[in-house]
């Protein structure tokens, strides 16, 4: 027998609205509630409103919560200023990714970590595995806070609607403490689509008034509810990793091509941090000899890629792998990302193909993203 998914504060609403709900990650969640290309476009061009309370959150604090998050993770955290957040992985020893992470500085000793919901127990662990030695106090979260997401260009003139905090001084990666309709909010200019928006960390209890509230509110503006799926399309045409697909504990931050948010040059604790060894290998092999790159393709024709598709050259040789693919509503056409041989990485390289179901369909290798807003 397994045990019943979780469900998020926000169950009973899905529901009302006719979502189709799915499993995810040990969560009962909305996967659409309509058309997921209609959900898609609605953020690219309006915006759409998201439940994302299945993701982890941690809170480190006290005197050395910085070296400890700095010893923990690949990125500078005791240099992030209060009210600010930072992307960034934590990795096993031998390099290896064990979650991309958002972390927000709260306050002086206070920081926030959100893991990815499959992974938050395993950041967690790894956290207090490497918390000996430090003054600092490491709390499991998960279920403090429900998350609500409104993206999209018409996402600041709905929350504006709604709170007298300073959206217009809130710069992209910042967050700070306000009250939205009345609830009060951590309110982070944070995303996964592409599109400028904001995340809401909220009570639980405070989950559904705050969902009624920016529906409301955004309803002149088009806005619409939009589940996972959709959530999934927008970030694949951003180029945007989604651990499980392009980060594994089999590929490093640079395998992925994200190398920049490993911080070799900080210099609490010695500069030691977990993995650096390792990752210091895996910077100079991603310079001088890398096996595979991170690349986007574009169909030529109409046949959808999926994860785990071999890519082909001319000859039918295997020179890589989908590790995500999908429509794009955006481009009109199927996408995907890809791990292959460097040879055949470079933007433009022509006699790439991915094999779905047996036939080579052709493909455009491009770089990503596929998609950046127009800011």
């Amino acid at each position: 027998m397994t045990d019943a998914p979780r469900r998020t504060a926000l169950d009973a609403t899905h529901r009302a609205l006719g979502a189709t709900m799915t499993d995810f990650a040990g969560w009962d969640m909305p996967l659409r509630y309509s058309s997921e290309r209609d959900e898609h476009v609605a953020v690219r061009t309006r915006a759409g409103l998201f439940d994302l309370s299945h993701m982890g959150e941690i809170t480190v604090t006290g005197p050395q919560a910085a070296d400890l998050l700095d010893y923990a993770l690949v990125g500078n955290i005791g240099g992030v200023k209060t009210g600010r957040a930072r992307y960034t992985m934590i990795c096993e020893t031998e390099g290896g990714i064990l979650d991309d992470l958002i972390v927000y500085r709260l306050a002086d000793q206070e920081y926030m970590v959100v893991a990815n919901a499959s992974n938050a127990q395993v950041v967690l662990d790894a956290l207090s595995a490497r918390a000996g030695g430090f003054d600092a106090a490491i709390r499991d979260d998960r279920d403090a806070y429900a998350l609500l997401a409104v993206q999209g260009p018409e996402s600041p003139g709905i929350l504006k609607a709604l709170t007298d905090a300073d959206l217009d001084g809130l710069k992209y990666y910042a967050g700070l403490p306000g009250t939205v309709a009345g609830v009060e909010a951590l309110i982070a200019r944070t995303g996964y689509t592409g599109e400028d928006g904001f995340e809401l960390f909220v009570r639980p209890a405070d989950a559904v008034a705050l969902w009624e509230a920016l529906s409301a509110a955004g309803k002149d503006a088009g806005l619409v509810p939009c589940g996972l799926s959709c959530r999934d399309t927008l970030r694949l045409e951003a180029g945007m990793p989604l651990y499980g697909h392009e980060l594994t504990t089999a590929t490093t931050p640079f395998d992925a091509g994200l190398g920049r948010v490993v911080k070799f040059e900080k210099t609490t604790n010695n500069g030691d941090f977990v993995g650096r060894a390792a990752l210091a290998a895996a910077a100079e092999r991603a310079e001088t000899n890398p096996p595979r790159k991170l690349v986007g393709l574009v169909a030529e024709g109409r046949r959808v890629p999926r994860a785990g598709y071999p890519v082909v050259s001319a000859d039918g040789t295997v020179i890589g792998e989908v590790t995500s693919g999908a429509p794009s509503p955006t481009l009109g056409k199927p996408i995907a990302i890809a791990y292959v041989d460097a040879a055949y990485a470079t933007p433009g390289t022509e006699g790439v193909c991915v094999d779905i179901r047996g036939s080579h369909e052709p493909y455009e290798v491009t770089a990503l993203p596929f998609y950046k807003r127009q800011k």
